[in-house]
């Protein structure tokens, strides 16, 4: 980070595994400033935004200090894993110049507080898709080689109860992903300044998040489609052994009676 005019301003953000309770965290660092979206925490070069989605962006610390000054801030919460997602973003601002996007990094005449925060969210916006991406992938490409058996031997394996785990795995994993619908909310600080208003659509289109958002929701259709094709199969099959079984004892019954 340099300062000064044409000051130059480094976002990096990261994701984790987990989710990320803020109100624990602000128990931590009294000191912080929370709002029900996010908690911002001074460090002693930079700042550290909190994102209860799993993501954490360092502002404004050196690249000498990052590696540390996380490794500082996961002793403080053991709870969490290595990150999983790693994303950079670079502001620079010039008065005088227009707010634009150019060459992959953000121009603006001046970079508030407020501009800030919406940087800072938007690139763990990205970051933690990248990691739904990654979960969604694994489930997609799991669920392919379900439907591969079952076209190839036209059957499920009779031990449903793998099968039933992995659904539930699933259905976990599509939940989570729908639940971060919010992630793509506007900003309250765009409200107040037409000019990040801009950028802020400038920025999501830059990261995709859009398309990439729905070309999640088209994967996790296709596995829940895929899915109870598989569970529809599984449960006919059964259903013949039951009715198979069902026959087996009335010829039983009548065998029986008959040498009675």
């Amino acid at each position: 980070m340099s300062e000064g005019p044409g000051s130059t301003y480094e976002f990096e953000a990261v994701a984790f595994q987990e989710n990320l309770e803020l109100k624990a965290i602000a128990r931590r660092w009294p000191e912080s400033r929370s709002t029900p979206h996010d908690l911002v925490l001074g460090l002693e070069a930079g700042e550290a935004y909190f994102y209860p989605f799993g993501a954490v962006v360092l502002r404004d610390v050196p690249e000498a200090s990052r590696t540390e000054e996380l490794q500082r801030l996961l002793r403080a919460l053991p709870e969490l894993s290595a990150p999983l997602i790693r994303e950079d973003f670079v502001v620079k601002e010039g008065p005088g110049q227009p707010s634009r996007l150019v060459d992959g990094h953000l121009e603006v005449d001046r970079l508030t507080n407020g501009r800030a925060a919406v940087v800072a969210l938007t690139v763990a916006q990205s970051a933690a898709m990248e990691y739904y991406e990654r979960q969604v992938d694994e489930l997609f490409r799991r669920t392919g080689k379900l439907v591969e058996a079952l076209e190839r031997k036209g059957s499920v394996p009779f031990r449903t109860r793998p099968l039933h785990r992995f659904i539930g795995e699933a259905l976990a994993t599509r939940n989570e992903v729908l639940s971060v619908l919010h992630l793509l909310d506007k900003p309250d600080a765009t409200w107040d300044d037409s000019v990040m208003d801009r950028i802020y659509a400038d920025l999501r289109a830059e990261f995709d998040l859009i398309d990439r958002y729905a070309a999640l929701e088209s994967k996790l259709r296709s596995v829940q489609e895929s899915l109870e094709l598989i569970l529809d199969v599984a449960r006919d099959r059964r259903l013949v052994l039951l009715e198979l079984a069902v026959v087996i004892l009335i010829v039983l019954e009548v065998i029986v009676g008959l040498r009675k």
